[in-house]
């Protein structure tokens, strides 16, 4: 049974609720529950985190290290500003996805450089919500071609 993590950034607790116009109308609490149905049906231990306190997304990731084989983490805005994100992530020896519901290549210029790409494994961006499910499906062919 493979171990997946997935972290969410700040502002990613209210999904649904802001500019719905880019995030589309679905809850975090939504998006949790389809990756859990999707989970028990791939035989996959699932965790979700969310913190808007960059703090507690390293220590997350950090604390990672050695209980899961693989995370997926969509950083919101600290994508583009947290060094310690990045080198908290630099740390793991497991597959990394990146995952941003929008397509930050076609919003504000300051989006399109992510501190996170550099280390992770693959990037979804662009999909909608639906990027959590394709992104574990990317979880689940990474750590089936690791062996």
């Amino acid at each position: 049974m493979h171990k997946i993590l997935i972290v969410n950034g700040p502002n990613l607790n209210l999904l649904g609720e802001r500019e719905k116009d880019k995030y589309g109308k679905i809850s975090i609490e939504n998006i949790k529950k389809e990756c859990l149905v999707f989970s028990n049906e791939n035989n996959i231990k699932l965790d979700f985190f969310q913190s808007n306190i960059e703090g507690e997304l390293v220590t997350e990731i950090q604390n990672s290290r050695d209980k899961y084989d693989c995370i997926i983490i969509n950083a919101g805005g600290y994508t583009h500003t947290s060094v310690a994100i990045h080198d908290a992530l630099k740390i793991l020896k497991i597959p990394i996805v990146e995952l941003h519901i929008t397509n930050i290549y076609k919003r504000e210029e300051f989006r399109h450089k992510s501190l996170i790409s550099s280390v992770a494994t693959g990037i979804i961006c662009g999909l909608g919500t639906e990027g959590y499910t394709l992104a574990l499906k990317a979880s689940i062919n990474l750590l089936n071609n690791e062996n």
